[in-house]
């Protein structure tokens, strides 16, 4: 194509959807992205495709839903055999580069056994370069910290934070500043390869952030921004007593989840804590996202003369933050899957809102729209190109679909899911429609509920109807979303389209 655009894609992970001032958090202070909502298309109820991290990065990267590209859990491997928003920019002369991570585990056939790349779940997306990496040990980021002045020794522990009186959850802050987060280091390493793309031919850049993703500690003045008092109420129920006897696998994530993956050295379950201790952690996290925000300003400034930028801004999957006593992702509940979508287009200063369901299996067909491009497998999502131009595509979903595969839950949980640790595939699939929820369990008990959520309540057998009419219909979006790669096409035709 002419006039080819830069392109940038900026992931925070674990960002809520509705930790937005932009779509109305009552809270939540995100100054510098409620600037660029002016200036990009807003997609208000945008969803992950699946959780955690390396099923729904899949997704995003490759326009395919959980069923088909099968990376079922941090570490599953992607098949070499697809596509993805990295290869099909170098098809169109770009040099994709990362900042950060993709945690993308390798397909083990293109690998001897010995390869380190099979000994951990966070390799690099096929066909990006590594401008900075950002690994789980942080080991690039905790050098930086050592030429800044910190202590090498206390380094293993610089997320940890001093108690205080009284209180299960500390809102004290780290030993590092707001200048010296992971943020800032891949956001100061993202500015310096900019400066070397002047006069370059169009770029592609992948920033990663881990922000807000635990641990759940901030530096000043983040730490304190936030009144834990203030927020919305709670999803769920009372107790997490009444939470656990909702559904067999709601019981089993409690069971799973502790308190260590969001407060180091913490020993605790997650449902040990008290709405008071949730409250700060909340007030934390939402820190967490105003520290991100800011140096998403930085970046939003440097970008500013190049006008032909497209910009898209999104998360890998949501984050419970107490709602439903949990904390963290997957299960079934729409709050670890509404997820932040804003595109600013090449050009453009026009703001747009957009209430339609959107997937994050949309983003690889939007680049190859824009990149006129075809794929090399078929997508399972559909351009969001119309959008950004205000039109509205011609039989668009009328829900979000979202995946969790529990087969890891119901091997350290057979007491609560042993009729569906036999059943080969133990997957929950939701279907989030404008007025009900419907969700399908392997094994396990089915569930309607209103969509608007936040109570507990299964209506399934007071409404059979509905519940059938949604099988019928997750039964044809399943049919639909088969692997059509090849299928449409003849032999003989192959070279001819």
């Amino acid at each position: 194509m002419n006039n080819r655009p830069n392109i940038l894609l900026i992931t925070a992970d674990q960002w809520r959807g509705d930790c937005l001032g932009t779509v109305g958090h009552e809270v939540v202070k995100t100054p510098h992205l409620d600037a660029f909502a002016e200036t990009a298309t807003v997609f208000e109820q945008h969803y992950a495709a699946t959780a955690p991290c390396s099923p729904a990065r899949a997704s995003l990267y490759t326009g395919l839903y959980q069923r088909n590209h099968r990376v079922v859990a941090n570490g599953a491997p992607l098949d070499d055999r697809f596509d993805n928003i990295a290869r099909a920019a170098r098809r169109a002369g770009y040099k994709p580069t990362l900042f950060g991570y993709t945690d993308t585990s390798p397909d083990p056939r293109l690998h001897d056994p010995n390869d380190p790349a099979l000994t951990t779940y966070e390799g690099v997306l096929p066909g990006f370069d590594v401008g900075q990496s950002l690994p789980e040990d942080d080991k690039p980021w905790l050098s930086w910290l050592a030429t800044r002045g910190h202590d090498p020794g206390s380094i293993e522990s610089i997320h940890q934070v001093e108690p205080e009186d009284g209180e299960r959850i500390s809102c004290k802050a780290p030993a590092y500043s707001k200048e010296d987060t992971q943020t800032a280091f891949l956001t100061n390493r993202f500015l310096s390869w900019l400066t070397e793309q002047e006069g370059e031919t169009p770029w592609m850049a992948h920033i990663s952030f881990l922000r807000p993703h635990p641990p759940i500690t901030v530096p000043a003045p983040y730490n304190t921004l936030y009144d834990p008092a203030d927020g919305p109420d709670f999803a769920g129920g009372t107790t997490p007593e009444e939470e656990a006897a909702f559904h067999p696998l709601v019981a089993a994530l409690q069971n799973h989840q502790r308190l260590a993956s969001h407060i180091p050295g913490a020993t605790e379950h997650v449902r040990d804590l008290t709405r008071h201790d949730l409250k700060r952690l909340r007030a934390l996290y939402y820190g967490m996202i105003s520290e991100v925000d800011a140096q998403l300003g930085r970046i939003f400034d440097a970008l500013k003369p190049q006008n032909n930028t497209l910009i898209i801004f999104t998360s890998d999957h949501a984050e419970m933050m107490g709602d439903h006593w949990m904390l963290g992702k997957g299960g079934f509940y729409r709050e670890s899957y509404h997820i932040p979508l804003m595109i600013k287009a090449p050009g453009g200063a026009k703001s747009n809102r957009v209430s339609a369901f959107t997937s994050a299996t949309d983003i690889f067909p939007t680049l190859l729209d824009l990149l006129e491009l075809d794929p090399e497998h078929a997508p399972d999502g559909a351009s969001l190109l119309p959008y950004l131009s205000g039109e509205t595509p011609l039989g668009w979903r009328d829900a979000a679909l979202f995946e969790f595969d529990y087969r890891e839950l119901a091997k350290t949980n057979p007491d609560l899911l042993s009729d569906a640790a036999g059943k080969g595939s133990t997957a929950v699939v939701s279907r989030l429609g404008p007025n009900w929820h419907y969700v399908h369990a392997s094994g396990l008990p089915g569930l309607l509920m209103d969509a608007a959520g936040g109570t507990l309540e299964n209506r399934a057998a007071a409404h059979p109807e509905i519940v059938l009419a949604q099988l019928e219909t997750m039964l044809s979006e399943r049919l639909a979303h088969n692997d059509e790669t090849l299928a449409r096409t003849l032999v003989w035709d192959y070279y001819a389209q």
